[in-house]
């Protein structure tokens, strides 16, 4: 079968178009055959080694399919389920084995490729804004990067609430799709300093929460941006990790809260994986929250997909076919 492997730490580039041997599942697996793959910037944490694992390995976190074959001590899924996961390493593949209770099945009305573009980010969409900061009516946030694939997710799902939404995006085309995903603010962050801007809408008061995948580059102004007993939910990292800073400003700030989750975390139990997939595919059903695929590649393209990503070309979700 086809994978995209890495042997070796570094750019796009290492992203290799391999075939590697068919694998088999264990007692307690299933074997998806995969129609979709994911593309998450956490793919190039691995790829690059920031985040750790031996290599060479397999690419990718997230994928939506078919179960093409059963382990003997699994009873509750059947081959031909339609099926998607998240969170296991080796999703850029054409087939794919993971533990049985970490599969979840695919409603009617969700094909692969929607639950392939939801499955990572529409249950980080979840937790965050139910878990990390669980948002109310009429509070405030902030939603870095909004018009990418988390980005778009949350501003509609923090609209869902009753939140008032505020986004920044780098330009004019990003900003009118923040818009229509239910930003009640856009900030062209290229054009205007979306601290001062921030405090301006708010009228000084600042943010409840910001919701902070870009790191390096927003951290220091997204403290400033925040009322005082606020939370900075730093969930990644796109432009690279945070520098060392004093926590004391947390206090001077206002009692600030910081975290740094992740959504292995969140679903970690079986029974907190299908509430959120369930809620995820539940929005969707119900036409309460649009995906946006901007683009599908075929798997043998990964390299350029992450060159898009990484440069900032990309709006909405990315999928890799295979």
């Amino acid at each position: 079968m086809k994978a995209i492997r890495v042997n070796k730490l570094g750019g796009p580039e290492v992203l290799s178009y391999e075939d590697i041997p068919m694998p088999e599942p264990g007692p307690i697996q299933v074997l998806v055959r995969i129609e979709a793959c994911g593309l998450n910037y956490i793919d190039t944490y691995y790829r690059t080694g920031f985040y750790k694992t031996d290599v060479p390995f397999t690419a990718g976190q997230e994928a939506a399919g078919t179960v093409e074959k059963v382990g003997a001590e699994v009873t509750d899924l059947r081959v031909g389920d339609r099926v998607a996961h998240t969170g296991i390493l080796g999703s850029y593949a054409e087939y794919q084995v993971v533990k049985a209770d970490r599969v979840v099945k695919r409603p009617d009305g969700v094909d692969a490729r929607t639950a392939a573009a939801v499955m990572l980010q529409g249950m980080t969409a979840h937790y965050l804004t139910h878990s990390t900061y669980a948002l109310k009516s009429g509070e405030w946030c902030l939603v870095h990067a909004a018009a990418g694939g988390m980005g778009l997710l949350l501003c509609q799902v923090a609209k869902l609430l009753g939140a008032k939404v505020i986004g920044t995006v780098s330009t004019e085309e990003k900003a009118k799709l923040a818009r229509e995903a239910g930003a009640d603010h856009v900030i062209l962050y290229t054009k205007t300093d979306f601290e001062e801007e921030v405090r301006r809408i708010t009228e000084k008061k600042g943010v409840h929460v910001v919701y902070d995948g870009v790191g390096k580059t927003t951290f220091s102004k997204s403290i400033y941006c925040l009322r005082p007993r606020g939370m900075l939910a730093l969930y990644g990292q796109a432009s690279g990790a945070v520098e060392s800073f004093d926590p004391s400003i947390l206090s001077i700030r206002g009692a600030l809260f910081l975290t740094r989750p992740g959504l292995g975390w969140y679903i970690s139990k079986r029974e907190e994986l299908v509430e959120r997939s369930t809620a995820v595919f539940d929005w969707i059903r119900s036409g309460k929250l649009g995906i946006r695929i901007s683009r599908e590649l075929r798997l043998r393209e990964a390299a350029d997909a992450h060159r898009a990503l990484e440069g900032r070309q990309t709006t909405g979700k990315v999928l890799l076919i295979p």
